[in-house]
């Protein structure tokens, strides 16, 4: 048996994976994230500690006899937040999450302190990376900078909760602007250009590797054995390529979470900082990844659903497929959190255009999910365009859940999506998968294979034909909108 954490965002989910590689029982329990100024996005990672106490407990109550045979535990998480702390691990502020935008200043300065960046670590200085929040913090919090002695991702400071030990992956590490991605190890050159040392860095593994095992009184808690070994894990996105065996080159996926990712799989470093491509090491040894991101995917249709009074996203969705109708000239551009590929604006917002009487709310939700499919067809394009090869493509993550919009996404990117059983779980399984290489010793393109799918959506022509246009139209109001989004507020 084998456990995966996975702390994402809106909540941590916990699953048991048995030695077949079945998921036998799963746990969630929510998160909510503060923006106490436009623009910003926080968590304390109390609760991210307090949540995952809670998915565990929840599975003990039901699954106590099987997870006294577990043998390994496995994390992913969010990528990216920056957690600080002092020289007794006690945490100093609030952790700036991935999709906190208010560094867009600092990254110019990381780039001229660090001429090389773009060659270092392969990509291009954003706000969403951790570096630039702690350029932010030394600047406008600079009694915080002063006392931190270690820096965490997300999943690491659960994993000191969980081990004492300080230690991430390299998959989650590459987006910390502190890694030389090429050479796997931390850059000298880019952590002076922050005033930090290696020495606030926990130390690096491979995915599959062991860094630890529980503590007796989180074991005993949790009725896990003593001695149960902790994995390294993954960035949320490399745990769900484990997870939906998209490793090898040429093998991408889709993850339609909060945010939406293109992922593709390679065995060499190829960065594309030009066109905001992120280049990162994967989980497994010797393999490496290309992504491109959409800050607010998923979560634009929980924000529709909200601020229309629906019922819940399910029933909003239903409403959606039931009406099937083209929204007209509506288009929306899904830039709630700003943007990374292709566009790296923090300053981007979302926007409703060509909204008349007739609009309805099912014609707003459609061209929410037409608007995500739009932006997830600009980061395809600019994979393709940096040499990416792309042969099978995997849906994973809580929107993968949608047939409907599986639709619309294959129309726009032109593209068959397989659909997998569990493919919600994606990157707790890919944990879990980690987890249980690291307790055996087993080859891991072994463990981390492609399920079979339980189906496939094709591109419906007419459709993509459609939206080829609308991505015209989409593609320039973005451009039209740019310097708009940036200019500055006037208070009355």
């Amino acid at each position: 048996m084998y456990v995966g954490i996975d702390l994402g965002t809106s909540g941590v989910k916990s699953i048991l994976v048995d030695d077949a590689g079945s998921v036998v029982d799963q746990e969630s329990a929510a998160l909510t994230v503060s923006r106490p100024r436009p623009i910003w996005s926080e968590q304390d990672p109390e609760d991210w500690w307090q949540a995952a106490d809670r998915t565990l407990r929840g599975l003990g109550q039901r699954r106590a006899r099987e997870l006294s045979g577990v043998r390994a535990v496995g994390l992913s998480g969010q990528m990216h937040g920056a957690t600080l702390l002092d020289d007794a691990d006690r945490v100093l502020r609030p952790a700036i999450l991935w999709n906190d935008g208010r560094s867009a200043a600092q990254c110019e300065v990381l780039e001229r302190r660090a001429p090389r960046s773009r060659e270092i670590t392969g990509n291009l200085a954003m706000p969403g990376f951790t570096a630039p929040k702690l350029l932010w913090v030394a600047e406008h919090e600079p009694e915080i900078f002063q006392r931190i002695a270690r820096v965490l991702l997300p999943k690491d400071t659960l994993r000191l909760r969980l081990t004492g030990e300080a230690a991430t992956d390299l998959s989650d590490a590459s987006g910390t602007l502190w890694l030389d991605v090429g050479r796997r190890a931390w850059s000298d050159e880019m952590l002076a250009a922050t005033d930090l040392t290696a020495a606030a860095m926990p130390a690096l593994f491979e995915g599959s590797e062991p860094t630890g095992t529980l503590k007796p009184d989180v074991a005993d808690a949790w009725g896990l054995p003593r001695g149960v070994l902790v994995a390294a894990g993954a960035g949320d996105q490399a745990a769900g390529a484990a997870g939906a065996g998209v490793v090898d080159p040429g093998r991408a996926f889709l993850s339609l979470g909060t945010s939406g990712v293109f992922f593709v799989a390679g065995d060499a470093f190829a960065p594309d900082p030009e066109h905001a491509v992120h280049a990162f090491c994967h989980c497994l040894p010797g393999r490496w990844h290309q992504m491109s991101v959409v800050l607010s995917a998923a979560s634009c249709l929980t924000w529709i659903a909200g601020v229309t009074g629906a019922a819940d996203v399910a029933s909003l969705l239903n409403e959606v497929e039931l009406a099937d109708r083209d929204p007209g000239d509506l288009i929306f551009l899904p830039y709630l959190s700003g943007e990374r590929t292709p566009h790296n604006d923090p300053f981007a917002k979302g926007v409703f255009f060509g909204l008349t009487h007739e609009s309805e709310r099912a014609d707003l939700a459609r061209a929410v999910l037409e608007g995500v499919a739009l932006a997830m067809a600009d980061g395809e394009r600019v994979l393709r365009g940096g040499g990416a090869r792309i042969d099978r493509v995997s849906v994973i993550g809580g929107g993968a859940r949608s047939p409907y919009w599986g639709r619309l996404l294959a129309s726009a990117l032109d593209l068959t999506l397989d659909y997998s059983p569990g493919a919600e779980v994606g990157p707790a399984y890919g944990a879990a998968r980690l987890a249980r290489i690291a307790a055996t010793g087993e080859e891991p393109t072994a463990v981390c294979t492609a399920p079979a799918p339980e189906h496939s959506v094709e591109p419906d022509p007419a459709l993509r034909d459609r939206l080829r246009e609308r991505g015209e139209v989409f593609r320039g109001l973005y451009a039209d909108l740019r310097e708009r989004f940036r200019a500055p507020r006037r208070s009355g």
